[in-house]
């Protein structure tokens, strides 16, 4: 008999999966008209692709297509180093680079594959990249696969993005990442502050201007031209607003030589077809000609905006902010049911609690159409919240975490809470002891004497009864720890524990696994803007033969770009560990194992180790 799960097991498996996602609000699907109303309706004004010129119809762009197609067929063959693609590939390639005014530009299938091939390709282990919290997927993704260290700067925010940068000198090499529009939110970068900041710190920029080339600037040649910024790279895509399809990586003739020897998405792809090639040929010509359609694009996204009670828009997008999944989704299905298709975008596409409708302006829509729209938009009885208004900063949580199980990370957690006076929450419990109500009973209540208020003890979102690892507990009572959900709850409770601080405490050692993806270290360095990062109370054993265990876990804390605030020993005291350690970490406390385990005694031990000072956010 062999372990595993059968192909019915994995199809199993899978439909749960997406059957979780429809239970949340956040099911999708590829199938036009799924309900009978939706299959009764005549076509909708398209307000959601992004076509902003309509060029996808142009004739002289169909026709450059369809030149190129009989000429030389309808497929690339084979890599661009196996002597695929089409002959006019290089023509096109420095048609793209003279029109948007650098010396060289590369053609590989999609603006998604042109990002996770660049920054893998100049970008590794030693480099730091500083990243819009808002950028799209695939420059995750990209940055992801680079292997370089990453910090988020809050969104437009370039004086934390000067902050990370300055703290990242000693990095080989250093790059801001950012988009020029962002693709759900329609603003523009502030790519002039970028530009000094990336040339204070002799860093590169890195622009993606998917959703600004063709709609911005003189000829179309995007927010950096409209601004007059010089970026060290640019990525322009062909199936927005050129009508065709296809990436263009943009920048510097080495750059160019650089991604044909160690692009990989370059290198191991089959050619973009003829046709694509054809069809970008004529696009050039046509957007830098399209000035007249430039301007009527922008004048319907004004009157959208203006209609919603939003700002004028910088670029095509405007978004209307609903709040949740469920008032999107019956939204959309509403301008659905007047002829409208604008469709709802929803976590995890954008954060939890800001989920939109998307509203996409096209040149080549009526003025009756654009103003039905704002009507109907009207009529929805929603408010329209600039996405650019933000809550207020909430404090940053303080997570516990362990190099092992059983080294005493309840006992510091409930003294932690203690010293902070913050709520306590342990996401996922296993095993029959609650560690959470241990905590309940050690810290005690919140606020000062007189004053007292019992202390909030959030529920975890897992408890398996199995003592052991989270994935196996799980397994056991065939669950599966869902690593979004644990970062929906914890949003909830931060939010709730405001003004307080939350703590955090994870189950196990650092790298024990949550499920059969994702170990504890991977959902707490999953990317965030700084000032919704962690920071990491570590808790060890003080013990002969528990250094290496304790070294190993601060290694892969700082590889992850988690803050250590403060190592506790717990146990008897042992100075050659103690000495090891403290220059290592900004603060080190050791914790004995005290006679009697008690909210007095940990009460005590805090009036004479200032723990609540170290771990001030």
């Amino acid at each position: 008999m062999t372990d595993g799960l059968s192909a019915v097991d994995h199809a199993a498996e899978w439909a749960s999966e997406v059957e979780r996602w429809r239970a949340r609000g956040l099911g999708r699907s590829l199938e036009a008209g799924e309900t009978e109303d939706e299959a009764n309706l005549v076509p909708a004004v398209d307000f959601t692709s992004n076509d902003y010129l309509g060029l996808s119809t142009n004739k002289a762009i169909v026709a450059g297509a369809t030149r190129a197609l009989e000429s030389f067929g309808a497929s690339g063959r084979a890599s661009r180093l196996l002597g695929g693609g089409s002959p006019e590939c290089l023509a096109v390639e420095q048609k793209v680079a003279d029109w948007l005014g650098a010396e060289s530009a590369l053609l590989l299938p999609s603006g998604y594959q042109a990002n996770v091939t660049l920054l893998p390709a100049i970008a590794g282990r030693g480099d730091v990249i500083v990243s819009d919290e808002l950028n799209h997927a695939s420059l995750i993704d990209a940055m992801r696969l680079s292997g370089a260290t990453v910090r988020i700067y809050a969104h437009g925010d370039v004086e934390e993005a000067a902050r990370l940068l300055a703290g990242a000198r000693g990095a080989r090499r250093r790059y801001v990442v950012t988009e020029a529009v962002f693709s759900m939110d329609g603003d523009l970068a502030p790519l002039r502050g970028l530009e000094r900041l990336c040339a204070e710190h002799r860093a590169g920029l890195i622009v993606d201007e998917a959703h600004a080339v063709g709609v911005l600037g003189p000829n179309g040649r995007g927010g950096c031209a409209a601004l007059e910024v010089s970026p060290l790279v640019r990525i322009v895509t062909g199936g927005k607003a050129l009508g065709a399809a296809g990436g263009c990586i943009v920048g510097p003739k080495a750059l160019s030589d650089l991604i044909v020897h160690r692009g990989r998405g370059f290198v191991f792809s089959t050619a973009v077809s003829p046709a694509v090639v054809g069809a970008l040929d004529a696009a050039v010509d046509v957007v830098a000609g399209a000035n007249a359609a430039r301007q009527q694009l922008r004048s319907h996204a004004r009157s959208v905006a203006l209609a919603v009670g939003a700002s004028p828009p910088d670029a095509a997008i405007v978004p209307v902010p609903l709040g949740t999944a469920d008032r999107a989704v019956q939204a959309q299905a509403a301008l659905l049911a007047r002829g409208f298709d604008v469709r709802a975008v929803r976590p995890p596409t954008v954060p939890e609690g800001t989920a939109r409708l998307r509203v996409v302006c096209r040149a080549t829509h009526s003025e009756g159409s654009v103003t039905e729209l704002g009507i109907a938009l009207q009529e929805l009885d929603q408010v329209a919240v600039s996405p650019r208004e933000r809550p207020a900063d909430l404090p940053r949580p303080l997570v516990i975490v362990g190099t092992d199980t059983d080294i005493g990370k309840t006992v510091v957690s409930a003294t932690a809470a203690l010293a902070l006076d913050a709520r306590y929450w342990k996401p996922v419990q296993t095993g029959d002891d609650s560690d959470t109500s241990e905590v309940s009973r050690l810290a005690g209540p919140c606020g000062s004497a007189g004053e007292q208020v019992p202390r909030e003890i959030a529920p975890p979102r897992y408890w398996f009864k199995l003592p052991a690892s989270p994935h196996t507990a799980a397994a056991e009572e065939g669950a599966t720890v869902d690593v979004d959900e644990l970062e929906v709850a914890l949003r909830d409770h931060r939010r709730g524990a405001a003004p307080r601080r939350l703590v955090v405490e994870l189950a196990g050692g650092l790298l024990v696994p949550l499920n059969d993806h994702e170990t504890q270290a991977d959902w707490l360095a999953r990317k965030r803007p700084a000032r919704d990062a962690f920071e990491i109370l570590l808790v060890a054993r003080s013990a002969l033969g528990t250094l290496n265990h304790t070294l190993l876990t601060l290694e892969s804390l700082r590889a992850r770009g988690l803050t250590v605030k403060a190592l506790v020993l717990v146990g008897d005291v042992h100075p050659a560990n103690a000495a090891t350690l403290r220059p290592l970490v900004p603060a080190l406390f050791e914790l004995p194992v005290l006679p009697r385990l008690s909210h007095e005694a940990l009460a005590e031990w805090l009036e004479s180790h200032p723990l609540g000072t170290a771990l001030d956010d």
